[in-house]
């Protein structure tokens, strides 16, 4: 491949390109408040290890802003026999880096601050034992000028050691610097440990890095070139296309000029630190995106009438419905009923009061067992009130399990495996605390009302046939024991030929007999009446079971999916 046919080059570092725009610390910040607000809204449905991972770099991201000065972390890297440590020393300008003798391999951090300032806190948090200070004598001695100011230089330990102690010091290091600067050499720039376990994996890092090819004086022109441009290929392979390559040589001083023109850019730009930032953060973001669905479904505000009828026929309302008709027929008997009567009617067993439906809330104004009963006497009685009512059919469970599972594939529809999980957990809650909750629905809800004025009408017209049908019983009465007593008989009046007594009698006793009869179509249809506004308050009640228990968890989980999506969106926007 030609060097013409390449992507030129777009890198901080570069010294032949305009440099991009850095991101401004308001870009920064919305990046790390959109982070922050996806792992709020979903960490717990995200992967455990990415949402460990994202949470690390933001708490890096807030430890590296608090540290930012004025310096860069410029951190150099690369495998055994590289020529780190001889490249750190030339640019120092002395000694100051170990290099190994039989087999070549860094083994503690090695760091150099240039400038007046020591940056002890930030080698403190970068873990540098080993520090030194290039003053501006010594930069000017090596050729380095002043340009270098405020840059703080590390030499790693390999990564490709063998010693898993070196190789994860190397690792921990690289988490925390804002440039990185690969050393290769021609016998080893195409190794998989680099490429693969290293560059392609720090796609996002593409403005902060920097590729040295070392020992190019090991190499004529041609074959220096030819290499260039094969590794310059390789990092195209790797995602890292803008990346550029310098051909520099730590023993004869090849190509340093170059490589301290792109290193006194970074420093000069001091925007380093938040590009590499920006960039842990846009590689976070991107790797939770891929567990967060585009879209996601929409759940309905009310409930599906199948779901309520069926949830209904579980919680038993078919009985209580029966129950509410056979209660207010007997109450309406006692009321309306002929009163001799009624105490015999009293006597058969309470229909609300076999499934403990009597402890419910009545409406306002009305009264329960004949005491008055204050709003907050109902409110703590609806909750520690538990009916007795039979248990849901085998066959009635199944329905209402059949039409939740519909619900939840609905909702979860096209989310990743973690949301949907969860969004089908939400839709079906535990059978006993779904049952317990109808059950509290069905308590709660007021099944008796005012008593009907007509109800008291009737009752004192058959207190009036009453007292007209004792008044004749006693009068004839009165007239046979006077009979019986052979006194002489009062003139007794007549109506239409009939005796007044004998009429009082029969009327009082036919009067009520007939207003019964004609009371029980009223009595019927006011029953039917009670039980279609009791069925609609019980819907009510359990589509609001329905809506909370299984609608809310699964719109909640959906916002959160949406919010999640929109921060992650929002962190990459900043890439853009």
């Amino acid at each position: 491949m030609s060097e013409k046919g390449l992507t030129r080059v777009r890198n901080p570092l570069s010294r032949r390109t305009r440099r991009p725009a850095a991101p401004s610390p308001e870009q920064l910040k919305d990046a790390v408040g959109g982070l922050i607000g996806a792992l709020d809204a979903g960490g717990e449905y995200l992967p455990a290890a990415k949402t460990a991972s994202a949470r690390k770099v933001l708490r890096k991201s807030s430890e590296r802003l608090e540290l930012v000065g004025g310096h860069t972390i410029v951190a150099l890297a690369g495998a055994t026999g590289s020529g780190k440590s001889s490249l750190f020393n030339r640019l120092v300008g002395s000694a100051a880096s170990t290099v190994g003798m039989l087999r070549p391999t860094s083994t503690t951090i090695t760091s150099a601050v240039w400038g007046e300032d020591p940056a002890t806190p930030l080698l403190d948090w970068v873990g540098s034992a080993n520090r030194h200070r290039v003053s501006r004598e010594r930069a000017e001695r090596s050729g380095v000028g002043e340009d270098l100011d405020g840059l703080v230089l590390l030499d790693l330990p390999d990564v490709d050691s063998h010693r898993l102690a070196h190789r994860a010091e190397a690792d921990r290091v690289l988490e925390l610097a804002d440039v990185f600067v690969w050393v290769t050499d021609p016998q080893k720039y195409a190794d998989g440990v680099l490429h693969e376990d290293y560059l392609r994996k720090r796609r996002a890092h593409e403005a902060v890095t920097l590729v040295v090819l070392n020992q190019a004086d090991r190499l004529d022109a041609e074959e220096a070139q030819a290499c260039r441009r094969h590794l310059h290929h390789l990092l195209v392979e790797d995602g890292l296309p803008n990346v550029e390559v310098l051909l520099v040589s730590a023993r004869t001083g090849e190509g340093m000029d170059a490589l301290r023109s792109a290193l006194s850019t970074a420093v000069h730009a001091a925007t380093a630190a938040r590009v590499r930032l920006l960039g842990d953060l846009y590689a976070e973001a991107a790797s939770l995106r891929e567990d967060v669905a585009d879209t996601e479904a929409t759940v309905e505000a009310e409930p599906d009438p199948a779901l309520v009828a069926g949830l209904a026929r579980t919680a038993g309302v078919p009985v209580v419905l029966a129950s509410v008709e056979r209660d207010y027929r007997a109450r309406a008997s006692r009321h309306t009923g002929w009163p001799i009567t009624r105490r015999l009617r009293a006597l058969r067993p309470d229909p609300m009061r076999r499934f403990h439906l009597d402890q419910t809330v009545l409406a306002k104004g009305g009264r329960k067992r004949g005491k008055a009963q204050s709003t907050a006497d109902a409110e703590i009685g609806a909750v520690l009130a538990r009916s007795s009512l039979p248990e849901a059919t085998p066959a009635a469970r199944a329905a209402v399990a059949t039409l939740m599972r519909r619900t939840a594939t609905k909702a979860s529809q096209g989310l990743p495996p973690l949301w949907a999980d969860a969004v089908e957990a939400a839709a079906g809650p535990d059978e006993n605390d779904l049952a317990d909750a109808l059950d509290q629905a069905i308590v709660g809800t007021p099944l008796r009302g005012r008593t009907p004025s007509w109800w008291y009408l009737i009752g004192a017209l058959q207190w009036i046939f009453v007292l007209c049908a004792v008044g004749g019983l006693l009068w004839l009465l009165f007239l046979w024991a006077m009979a019986a007593a052979q006194l002489p008989l009062p003139q007794t009046p007549t109506y239409s030929g009939v005796p007044v007594p004998t009429g009082m009698l029969l009327g009082g006793l036919l009067g009520g007999f007939l207003l019964s009869i004609l009371c029980l179509s009223l009595v019927g249809l006011g029953a039917r009446r009670r039980r279609r506004t009791i069925e609609k308050r019980l819907d009510d009640a359990i589509a609001g079971v329905a809506k909370n228990r299984l609608l809310a968890p699964q719109h909640e989980l959906l916002t959160r999916h949406r919010q999640t999506r929109e921060n992650l969106d929002r962190v990459l926007a900043t890439r853009t």
